[in-house]
């Protein structure tokens, strides 16, 4: 059981590290390629909200990838609690990437959606800059809360 244990330990590390890797890459590679598409098409073809549609797709699937993830941390750092491994930064951090992951996906990304679906004068609206903005804060501290659950985890694994 130990050994098994272990094995679902690494693979939560990896998944852990491919989560703030796919989060970082869609919002410092991704949204800047796609909202600057003039430069590497030489032109201007798509509209912001053009632009704003495709990112919202990749949005859309990050948010996919975050449910699985908190599912996963849900049981991981549960059986934890229940094993009494306890540690209090690690139940704080799963704690905010719980909340912070379904916020992303379960309230801004329907939000978000919506909004683009009644068209480029409802994306100028101060209601979708404020979700949008939401959603961009919400989404860097399930970041950093998923990076600390990370750390946490690889100190006690290198123990």
């Amino acid at each position: 059981m130990k050994q098994n244990f272990r094995i679902f330990t690494m693979g939560y590390i990896i998944l852990l590290g491919s989560l703030i890797g796919a989060g970082l890459y869609a919002g410092a590679v991704v949204a800047p390629v796609i909202f600057h598409s003039e430069i590497y098409l030489g032109s201007k073809i798509l509209s912001q909200y053009q632009e704003g549609l495709m990112m919202s797709a990749n949005f859309y699937k990050l948010s996919l990838f975050i449910d699985v993830s908190i599912i996963t941390i849900f049981v991981y750092e549960g059986y934890k609690y229940k094993s009494f491994e306890r540690d209090n930064i690690t139940m704080v951090a799963s704690f905010l990437a719980i909340s912070s992951g379904l916020l992303f996906g379960h309230y801004y990304m329907p939000d978000i959606l919506l909004m683009l679906q009644g068209g480029e004068e409802m994306t100028k609206s101060v209601a979708f800059i404020n979700t949008h903005k939401g959603s961009e804060l919400d989404l860097k501290l399930f970041i950093v809360a998923i990076f600390v659950i990370l750390l946490r985890n690889l100190q006690k694994a290198l123990k």
